[in-house]
């Protein structure tokens, strides 16, 4: 049963701004090397660990980009080098303060905005072309309202960009003896929430080591979600986790990433929908 004592957007925001404050892997701004690169054209973002496919991102010069749930210094500074109008919006301020610290280091516009993701009533209306997401909603129990939020802000035309975790790697039973023996125990159910699922000790000791809590999300809402939402998914691929923390991630792909465009009023959208 759910812990309603515990508040997990505090807690989440505070777990990031510990995560920044000691530049952990994703937390770590990127050098000026890499922003005078992409001002010259060349410059890469990720969702995942591969590059993007060709085209799902294409030529940023000009275009409005939201960075979505991922501040930190790496993703949004190399955009706005490369010539985008972006905009970072994150639970974290320290977070953020990473993004705006390379924005003043290197001589780069962009805007940073603090808040919860399932909500972005900051935002107008068909304010974007790009909303770019990568993995982070995990962190929010439900994932639905994320995506109505992205299609009512991007302008008709526009593209999400978004990864997230297989479902598959919430379920196995974290038992450290199992996974020594490379064994997967099925424990819990879809979706998934720490908040439900863990012991109060287990709780506390993420509370005190500051880990941020976790929800794992049925492929309904996270695929079925977008389309739910209005969008038309035109890409999609996997990708593997390059530094294994579960047993299934040496057998399979635990990385998904999708591309979803808001359909343009009056016009019929086909083709193939594998990238």
């Amino acid at each position: 049963m759910r812990d309603d004592s515990i508040d997990f957007l505090s807690h989440n925001r505070a777990a990031w701004d510990r995560q920044a404050a000691e530049e952990r892997e994703w937390s770590r701004p990127v050098g000026s090397e890499q922003i005078a690169a992409a001002r010259n054209g060349d410059w890469r973002v990720h969702l995942t660990p591969r590059p993007l496919p060709e085209g799902w991102l294409g030529d940023v010069r000009g275009r409005r980009i939201l960075c979505l749930a991922s501040a930190g210094g790496q993703q949004a500074p190399v955009l706005a080098a490369a010539g985008a109008r972006v905009t970072v919006f994150d639970l974290s301020d320290e977070q953020l303060r990473q993004d705006r610290r390379v924005a003043e280091r290197d001589g780069l516009e962009l805007a940073t905005v603090q808040g919860d993701m399932r909500d972005l009533g900051v935002f107008a209306d068909a304010q974007f072309d790009c909303v770019f997401h990568p993995i982070s909603n995990l962190y929010v129990p439900d994932v639905r309202p994320v995506w109505r939020e992205c299609h009512r802000v991007l302008r008709p035309g526009g593209a999400l960009l978004a990864s997230f975790y297989n479902p598959v790697v919430f379920i196995g039973d974290r038992d450290p003896s199992l996974a020594a023996q490379g064994l997967v125990r099925p424990l819990y159910k879809l979706p998934y929430a720490d908040l439900d699922a863990l012991p109060r000790e287990a709780l506390e000791k993420k509370r005190r080591n500051g880990e941020a809590f976790v929800f794992g999300h049925s492929l309904g809402d996270l695929i079925g979600g977008q389309l739910a939402a209005g969008f038309l998914i035109d890409g999609f691929y996997e990708d593997a986790q390059p530094h294994p923390r579960f047993v299934l991630d040496r057998f399979m792909p635990t990385f998904l990433a999708t591309r979803a465009l808001k359909r343009q009023p009056g016009r019929h959208e086909g083709g193939d929908p594998q990238a």
